[in-house]
């Protein structure tokens, strides 16, 4: 398999387990975008643009349920809150294969 190189926050956290619960870490988000963050980002490929650092957390976040209207202006922030965290399978466990070295 290819190596790849995301760049990430010194201070993120370690990529947790596949199947563990989501730390904020960043990697999957930082690899490729999710089908939202597809939406989002209007790309297919590389980081997504709606991966935010947040300095107070020491964590990323998926900027379409931190910010939602920052990212979907158009709709109530409480509604795309509510379907951002679904279509990102929120505290459903880590389902990056992706290995941080």
């Amino acid at each position: 398999m290819p190596h790849r190189v995301i760049l990430l926050q010194a201070a993120a956290p370690t990529k947790p387990p596949t199947g563990a619960g989501c730390n904020g870490c960043g990697v999957c988000c930082a690899a490729e975008p999710c089908p939202l963050g597809v939406m989002l980002s209007g790309r297919r490929h590389g980081a997504c643009r709606a991966l935010l650092w947040s300095s107070a957390e020491q964590r990323y976040r998926c900027g379409a349920v931190a910010e939602p209207r920052r990212f979907v202006p158009l709709l109530p922030g409480r509604w795309t809150r509510r379907l951002a965290l679904r279509w990102i399978a929120a505290a459903s466990g880590c389902d990056c294969s992706l290995e941080a070295a």
